[in-house]
């Protein structure tokens, strides 16, 4: 049986809070093996809980992406709720004026430009300016933690959706996550992390016998994490990701595509790990907002086979072919940057690569020397 972070917290070490007060990080995502939420869980074995924080779309998750989140207060318990995701991103000193220890308890989907990650990093500055312990529980990496693909982002891309040398999945769990960062960034945080019991590296979410919270709106499922690293280059562009629908990144489409042309294109180019179907769907929020769009839904066979990142450059590369007069790369993004895609992919070769009609692979294969210098690197904070 896998015990989270939390779990172990309330079972064993207890102690590291007695006499603290307690700053928490967390969403609906930090919950008990039992779906006791960590606030319940911490405060009924008397934890002196002070202040909670809240990542991008909220303390409830709820919040739409890129939206920014205001502070408020907690209605059933009554504690302060700092937004990290406004006009603040890093907790101020004030917010940790009145903090002795802080905790971090946030499912993470294991790509770095999911937002959770800069604000782990953010984080642990702000507990290092000011002297305060930040605690990670850990939780799995529902990518499994062994596969790591994608660029490495480049110094100048650095952003809010890419923080620090990683590639886009990065093959860690949060809580090694913190350990690359505080010692590779030179944080120099003082940093604990609560390893789980019983993960092991190769698990996927669905076989860790854990339930499945929504970190998002945009992420619902466990397939859809599956798809994510890939599927959500499409933010890159004019093209819809899903979003709005049932299906955000599992899908893609556009008012003006042949889905059975795309997937006929798609499926002749032999992926692994994959099938591509053509549907039509009509999103309700987003792009395309009420109009009906022609595309394709992306089936994962073969999960193990499947390389997610690849897969989403040969969608943008498949679907800018066909309708080259209609295809746009965004010019910039919400943070006001160079383009987005430069920020997802950490590197504006991948975009001058589909531009050019460089081939996919070899666009993926510039970046196997990295990888393997980052891999060296990653073992050394490995737990598991």
């Amino acid at each position: 049986m896998i015990a989270t972070g939390l779990d172990v917290l309330l079972d064993e070490k207890l102690a590291l809070l007695r006499s603290q007060r307690v700053g928490l990080i967390t969403n609906p995502t930090g919950v008990t093996r039992d779906l006791k939420p960590n606030i319940d869980a911490l405060r009924a074995a008397g934890v002196n809980l002070v202040a909670l924080f809240g990542p991008e779309h909220g303390f409830s998750a709820a919040a739409a992406d890129a939206t920014p989140v205001a502070s408020g207060c907690d209605a059933r318990t009554g504690l302060l709720i700092y937004s990290l995701y406004g006009d603040t991103r890093k907790p101020t000193a004030g917010m940790l004026a009145n903090i002795d220890v802080m905790l971090f308890d946030l499912q993470d989907v294991g790509v770095r430009f999911y937002t959770y990650t800069a604000t782990l990093a953010l984080a642990l500055e702000a507990c290092a300016a000011s002297r305060i312990q930040l605690i990670v529980l850990d939780r799995p990496n529902p990518i499994n933690g062994t596969v790591i693909e994608g660029a490495l982002l480049e110094p100048a891309l650095q952003s809010f959706i890419g923080h620090g040398p990683l590639p886009i999945r990065y093959g860690m769990t949060i809580g090694e996550l913190a350990q690359f960062y505080n010692r590779e960034l030179r944080i120099g945080a003082e940093l604990t992390v609560i390893a789980m019991r019983g993960w092991s590296r190769a698990l996927w979410f669905d076989e860790t016998g854990l339930t499945w919270v929504p970190s998002s709106p945009g992420m619902p499922h466990t397939s859809t994490t599956v798809a994510y690293p890939g599927m959500c280059f499409i933010e890159g562009t004019n093209l819809s990701e899903g979003r709005g629908t049932a299906l955000p990144f599992e899908i893609v489409g556009a008012p003006w595509l042949d889905g059975y042309a795309l997937a006929e294109e798609l499926n002749a180019r032999r992926l692994d790990g994959v099938r591509f179907r053509a549907i039509t769907f009509t999103p309700d929020a987003n792009k395309y907002t009420g109009q009906v769009c022609g595309g394709v839904q992306v089936h994962i066979i073969d999960r193990a086979a499947f390389r997610a990142v690849a897969t989403g450059l040969h969608v943008l590369a498949a679907c800018r072919a066909q309708a080259s007069d209609r295809f746009e790369f965004l010019s910039t993004s919400w943070e006001g940057k160079p383009p987005h895609l430069d920020l997802l992919t950490g590197t504006p070769r991948a975009r001058k690569g589909l531009v050019s009609n460089r081939s996919v692979d070899s666009i993926v294969g510039e970046w196997s020397s990295d990888l393997s210098g980052f891999d060296q690197i990653r073992h050394r904070y490995l737990l598991y």
